[in-house]
């Protein structure tokens, strides 16, 4: 199986924000976000192995900056890691408003995706090479978040979650 770079996977997805999709506030629903932000990273999934995906868990979603009416969203998302059959996406999300001043880093979230074949069982993807150093330092990052996600999830005891105890313990 061949290993690809995380550019392999970029999907940008660009849209408008509509009166229909605001909230009393004239800001962008979280939860249309979301839906968008799922969209953009399961295309992301889908490119990088190459098979049907399903949403595993959306593993963390920071709303740094709401979103107005009228404005310009741009979603970016890169497969930022890959395990056996699972594979974590990043995603970042920008806009520029009504003013077309520079576009503004409004949200980013980390979605987890598996691999499925056409019985919906799990299948082993390509491996993943990241290149620059944000892509390497997000890789790196990867591998704690998922130890913590199945530590909180009870699926592995705390204690063989060996990158989250480097953490803590030199």
């Amino acid at each position: 199986m061949i290993t690809k770079k995380p550019s392999d996977s970029k999907t940008v997805l660009t849209d408008l924000v509509l009166p229909s999709e605001t909230n009393s506030i004239n800001t962008l629903f979280g939860g249309e976000l979301l839906a968008r932000m799922d969209r953009a990273a399961s295309i992301a999934a889908q490119r990088h192995s190459e098979q049907i995906v399903v949403t595993a868990s959306v593993n963390h979603v920071a709303f740094n900056h709401s979103i107005p009416i009228g404005s310009i969203v741009t979603i970016e998302a890169k497969v930022s890691r890959v395990f056996n059959t699972s594979m974590e996406v990043y995603l970042d999300v920008w806009y520029t408003d009504n003013n077309f001043n520079n576009p503004i880093k409004a949200n980013e979230a980390i979605f987890t995706f598996v691999a499925v074949d056409d019985k919906r069982r799990p299948v082993k993807i390509p491996s993943l090479k990241p290149v620059s150093n944000e892509e390497t330092k997000r890789y790196e990052g990867a591998l704690r978040r998922r130890q913590l996600s199945l530590v909180l999830a009870g699926k592995i005891p705390a204690n063989s979650a060996t990158e989250l105890k480097a953490l803590f313990f030199k």
